[in-house]
């Protein structure tokens, strides 16, 4: 890193279930592509960014939002960084380190059930598309 990209908070979105300690690591299958193992922990400074991660996530627990803490370099998310948006308006990162739960936020946005369905069909439609692919 050249120089701080960030200086949070910063937030990761899961349907886990976790607690003020434990880390979130990469390794894991994607959200967006199942069939990709990752190699990086995405996270955000956006609150409600990763509330929409939360909802979306695999699994079928409660969406929660973590307040988190890299614990090592991190980097613009490729996969919205000038990929599709100039910059990083979505204050979108990756780690290949740790992220260290710090907190629950229990404050964000919830979507409504058409806004969730849309996201969900724009998914499908991503999933389908054999040319989007995620910079792993």
């Amino acid at each position: 890193m050249d120089e701080a990209l960030d200086e949070g908070p910063f937030y990761h979105g899961t349907k886990a279930e976790l607690s003020v300690g434990d880390h979130l690591t990469a390794g894991f299958r994607s959200n967006y592509r199942p069939e990709i193992v990752m190699n990086h922990i995405y996270f955000t400074a956006v609150r409600d960014g990763a509330g929409l991660a939360a909802e979306l996530a695999a699994g079928g627990g409660a969406p929660r939002v973590y307040l988190v803490e890299p614990t090592g370099e991190f980097e613009n998310d490729p996969n919205v960084t000038d990929k599709k948006f100039p910059g990083n308006p979505t204050r979108s990162y990756r780690s290949r380190d740790p992220l260290r739960i710090v907190g629950e936020v229990t404050d964000w946005t919830r979507l409504t059930p058409e806004a969730l369905q849309m996201w969900r069909d724009r998914l499908a439609a991503i999933r389908a598309d054999e040319r989007a692919e995620i910079i792993n």
